[in-house]
């Protein structure tokens, strides 16, 4: 009699953004602490494509989002809505399926390589392609679906899936208007790194980056691409009469970190202009002010770090919902147009009741262990297989 005890999980994601990358990431490293037998593979599902479609789907995204991102939320909204009865998820479009069949056939040969007991996908390309294989009957592998905005998408409900994990009350509430039962879904929180599940002390955070600490500090990031008018926004913050500590992170961005290094800062602040970081986590919590793109793993961890959200340019579609969903809950504040982000933001700073508040919200609103979460809850769907006699198998 023999019994296969180790756990087979496979994690799923596309590097469309770098958040689905992110959340992916933040449960494999749950999964590997709650249990460390397992066997647990990440991967990015474009790099089983072929270069024509990556190019098209991946960097395709971007290229919309920097140069028309209002085409880009039309289309969003567009899929959001199908014709078709309320309440009802359409038939699954064989066309595109098929398409993408075509352009990612390694993907589907690593589906068919491995006894996997169970798929967890954060983005809904993969979800769409297990569905459509189940639906066949040529796959059987069950699949949970964690979504990465704080409102869902008609597109992430792609069926069968065993579970789905969502960010707040609310996306919960809209997969369920698209025929997903409440019990199959937790509100989890958006996955993020584990280093965000532990508290940390804002002074011994200042203290370890060598900050000051005297004066309120603004936190401008550029996401891990260092993209958007991080040198605009900069040029803003600087007008601003209000001594400040700021730091620009400018991620994987060199030549934009060359360039604000040049700058000559007025001497009433004090700035510091970063590359890739791995303490964010540290600067996020230091932060009074965070001024960034409302993406849903950035927003996410903002909130566990529980330091204020200063929105600006959310991309049509998932940030504009996500800017709504923290605005409305008191966590944030919108930079409408660059011309008013001095006002703006030294209005906010100078008022030390409102700031409080707003960082209270942004605490009631985190799910600092949302990656927990999502791995306690995929382990527990893991079924023991039951013993095998090799021996009368053979007969």
């Amino acid at each position: 009699m023999t019994t296969r005890l180790q756990k087979n999980i496979l994690i799923l994601s596309a590097s469309v953004g770098g958040g689905h990358l992110r959340a992916a990431e933040a449960v494999e490293l749950a999964l590997g602490k709650l249990a460390p037998q397992a066997a647990v593979r990440n991967v990015d599902v474009l790099t089983m494509a072929n270069m024509a479609f990556r190019r098209v789907y991946g960097k395709g995204y971007l290229d919309f989002a920097s140069f028309a991102p209002h085409l880009l939320g039309y289309m969003y909204d567009r899929l959001d809505s199908p014709k078709t009865q309320r309440g009802k998820v359409a038939p699954p479009d064989r066309l595109r399926i098929a398409f993408q069949k075509l352009n990612m056939r390694p993907f589907l040969k690593l589906l068919r390589s491995e006894p996997w007991d169970i798929v967890v996908s954060t983005h809904f390309l993969s979800a769409e392609i297990i569905s459509a294989l189940r639906l066949s009957g040529n796959i059987s592998v069950p699949q949970v679906t964690v979504t990465t905005d704080f409102m869902a998408h008609r597109m992430w409900v792609q069926e069968p899936c065993e579970h789905f994990f969502a960010a707040c009350d609310e996306s919960a509430a809209y997969l369920n208007f698209w025929g997903v039962p409440q019990e199959r879904v937790t509100v989890s929180g958006i996955p993020i790194h584990p280093v965000f599940s532990h508290r940390r002390d804002r002074v011994e955070c200042l203290n370890a980056l060598r900050l000051r600490g005297d004066r309120p500090f603004v936190l401008i990031l550029s996401g891990g691409f260092g993209v958007g008018p991080v040198e605009e926004i900069l040029q803003a913050v600087l007008t601003i009469a209000l001594p400040l500590e700021i730091v620009v992170g400018c991620g994987r961005n060199a030549e934009l970190r060359e360039k604000l290094l040049e700058q000559q800062p007025p001497r009433r602040h004090h700035v510091q202009i970063l590359g890739y970081t791995t303490e964010i986590d540290r600067f996020m919590t230091a932060a009074d002010v965070v001024i960034s793109k409302p993406g849903g793993l950035t927003s996410a961890e903002i909130l566990a770090c529980g330091s204020v959200l200063a929105i600006v340019n959310p991309i049509p579609g998932q940030e504009s919902r996500n800017s709504d969903y923290l605005l409305e809950n008191g966590a944030a504040v919108k930079i409408g147009l660059l011309a008013t982000l001095p006002y703006k933001l030294s209005t906010l700073l100078n008022d030390p009741h409102r700031l409080t508040r707003l960082k209270y919200n942004a605490r009631r609103l985190a799910h600092p262990r949302a990656a927990f979460t999502v791995a306690d809850k995929v382990l527990s769907m893991i079924k023991p297989e039951m013993p095998t006699d090799r021996k009368r198998s053979r007969t």
